[in-house]
């Protein structure tokens, strides 16, 4: 019988790519993690790591018992919250993924409540591109995902949560601020900074452009950022304009550090999902996180 504590540190290291960061994750020791996971080796009589330098990277044996792993925890996990449920406490830990936007933006604050509701739980969030946590919750990594492109993957099942709007984002000494509205055209005078490819808002970008026989080859695209907050940074040295969440720069609109315009002749409005995966079990915890979500945005579409 595999020891399940093995298979814990085993997962932990191949997810994070490194014994050093999967011991600090666990708060164990490098020595213990590397002698748990060679002790699992020797018990399978299998290598599951190649050993690089100061990464780890699972070999074809590591990366097939991986995915059994994470099912076998996902349901150690889920038993231990059932039993605690049925006790009628709710414990455990639950890992919530986001993209940029909801992840940074709306979800922290979700979930904080949601934790004063359940003060013994522990929360994980992990942030990425669109498409890297409809991945995660694909492998089973999370087990709830909000973001802000559709998932397209057969196993995963997308539900609309609320809307979001791009906005164009520009240096607070632009020529364009005091205007409410700017045109595709005037755009496409200008240097643009982009998200980078994966990214939801990107998706809606080029969704939008689409509507109107255009793409971002049509543009003077001078940078592709892989998060929101380096974008609005870059404007803000006047590297050049963007679209992006209304969301994610109230705070500088209202403070003036930059300006925000609505584009006359493009539809830039988009969905956040909440992503789940269609066959996986629930646990206890996660049915309670989407409930609880799901009752924030009592006027989501269906």
């Amino acid at each position: 019988m595999i020891d399940l504590r093995r298979l814990e540190i085993f997962a932990k290291v191949a997810e994070l790519g490194s014994f050093s960061r999967a011991a600090e994750s666990l708060f164990l020791t490098q020595p213990t993690v590397s002698e748990h996971v060679r002790a699992l080796e020797d018990e399978l009589g299998v290598q599951l790591l190649d050993r690089l330098g100061r990464g780890a990277t699972p070999t074809r044996a590591g990366q097939l018992l991986l995915g059994y792993a994470r099912r076998i925890l996902a349901l150690n996990r889920e038993a231990r919250q059932a039993i605690d449920q049925f006790q009628g406490r709710m414990s455990g830990e639950l890992v919530v993924g986001g993209s940029t936007i909801p992840g940074e933006y709306v979800l922290p604050a979700l979930v904080g409540q949601f934790k004063g509701k359940y003060p013994d739980i522990s929360i994980c969030l992990l942030i990425g591109s669109s498409r890297q946590v409809n991945e995660w919750v694909e492998e089973g990594r999370v087990e709830v995902g909000v973001v802000g492109a559709q998932a397209a993957h057969r196993v995963l099942e997308s539900r609309q949560l609320m809307l979001d709007e791009l906005v164009v984002v520009v240096p607070a000494d632009h020529s364009w601020v005091g205007r409410e509205s700017v045109t595709v055209a005037d755009i496409r005078e200008e240097p643009l900074i982009v998200r980078e490819r994966g990214s939801g808002s990107r998706e809606a970008l080029e969704r939008a452009l689409g509507g109107v026989g255009l793409d971002l080859s049509a543009f003077r695209v001078v940078g592709e950022m892989g998060s929101t907050q380096a974008i609005k940074q870059a404007v803000r040295a006047g590297v050049g304009v963007s679209l992006v969440s209304k969301r994610a720069v109230e705070d500088e609109c209202r403070a003036n550090l930059v300006s925000c315009l609505k584009v006359k002749d493009l539809l830039l409005k988009r969905a956040f999902y909440l992503v789940t995966h269609r066959d996986r079990s629930r646990s206890p915890l996660a049915l309670a996180f989407l409930q609880f979500v799901e009752s924030q945005f009592p006027e989501r579409a269906s």
